[in-house]
């Protein structure tokens, strides 16, 4: 008898699937919470953002208690800012550990805060490691903080934030993990890694919609960090001290997409918490991946890097790859895949979160099979100086 799950439902008709690392593909249960209109003041509108803050906090593990979780309203970025402007004091110095795009916008929110800071960009290829953030604290005592992105999604890396962690708190030092892309699906327990507070976001591996945000920290830092913001909208201390008075958020919510989160936080206990989600998506790369190989694809970065979130492959050598003409092939196939952010080469990402599985992927890789026929591209194999450059980056 086979033990093959079903399934997922399928997008509704015309609806593509987006192989993106957020917004993706969600439920249909999620999308019909968003028809109904609730009061931002009303007293089952609070109950929702008590759930919602609940819900949440019995994701991080072991530590939980001596947490709390702060929604705020817009996109991931202004999360990140919201954490940096909130926990890191106005004499603070963040080390920013950057290995793609994301850690580099957040170097570029310290400058716009006008706070102190130093950076190792490790390029498009590889992780920080702990030696490196234990010999960078040791070399400059006035650092203050770190800042470590959980998974990087213009490469797909998923970074090693227990050992980056582990140095953090042998140096002294205060840790600052952005998860926007890998919370709900790749463990980040508080008690273990310790660190001062996270953040992400509605519309990723929780599969809501997007519209807002969150900060877990530890509660005596959220009241440490009282008068350090440089923004009235993006103060983690003041909107959770607003929370806690009156069960309301400071500004207007988004109230739809949070009766639509509630839906996928059920969802997502339902599925299994943590480790269901994680390893449905982790399926759903290693089919994919296995599947793109096979048509001559080859990933940027090595297995032991590639996150279940995002991977990110090397475009065509052949001259006849467009990559415009074939997204919009792919699209015409019902999925929609995300461009490449890398400054070095040619690339394009496939995401592997959102309500997609297996059974999705396969079809994935048929439709990117088709795509290269349809273009006349013979072999899918990236230039041999890119595979040159990996080789030479990761050795």
């Amino acid at each position: 008898m086979s033990t093959e799950k079903p399934p997922l439902p399928a997008p509704r008709l015309g609806e593509p699937y987006l192989l993106t690392p957020g917004p993706l593909t969600t439920a249909y249960e999620v999308k019909q919470a968003m028809l109904r209109d609730w009061g931002s003041w009303d007293d089952d509108f609070r109950a929702m953002t008590r759930e919602l803050r609940s819900r949440l906090l019995a994701l991080v593990g072991t530590g939980a208690d001596a947490n709390d979780c702060v929604p705020i309203q817009g996109s991931g970025s202004y999360c990140v800012e919201a954490m940096l402007g909130s926990f890191v004091p106005k004499d603070g110095k963040v080390l920013v550990l950057a290995n793609g795009a994301y850690g580099l916008r957040a170097a570029q929110t310290m400058e716009y805060l006008g706070r102190a800071f130093t950076l190792i960009n490790k390029g498009d290829y590889l992780p920080p490691r702990g030696a490196e953030v234990a010999q960078a604290l040791a070399d400059d005592p006035a650092i203050t903080h770190v800042l470590a992105i959980h998974c990087e999604t213009s490469s797909g890396i998923l970074n090693p934030v227990e050992e980056i962690a582990e140095a953090t708190r042998a140096a002294g030092r205060k840790l600052l993990i952005d998860s926007m892309s890998a919370f709900g699906a790749v463990e980040l327990d508080a008690g273990k890694l310790g660190y001062t507070a996270m953040v992400s976001s509605a519309n990723k591996c929780i599969e809501g919609v997007p519209g807002f945000g969150f900060v877990i920290a530890r509660k005596d830092e959220i009241e440490a960090a009282r008068g350090n913001s440089h923004s009235l909208s993006l103060d983690v201390h003041a909107q959770w001290a607003t929370m806690e008075k009156t069960g309301q958020w400071r500004f207007t919510p988004p109230t739809h997409v949070v009766a639509a989160f509630i839906e996928a936080l059920k969802a997502h206990e339902a599925e299994g918490g943590v480790e269901g989600r994680g390893a449905r998506y982790t399926e759903n790369r290693d089919v994919m991946v296995a599947g793109m190989r096979g048509l001559g694809f080859e990933t940027l970065l090595a297995d032991r890097w590639l996150s279940p979130i995002i991977v990110t492959f090397f475009c065509p050598a052949d001259p006849k790859f467009e990559f415009a003409r074939f997204y919009e092939l792919m699209k015409a196939q019902g999925f929609i895949i995300y461009p490449g952010k890398l400054t070095v080469v040619d690339s394009f990402r496939v995401g592997c979160i959102g309500q997609m599985d297996a059974h999705v992927m396969r079809k994935v890789v048929e439709a990117a099979r088709a795509a290269l026929k349809d273009m006349g591209v013979e072999s899918a194999a990236p230039p041999a100086e890119a595979l040159e450059e990996r080789k030479k980056l990761a050795a």
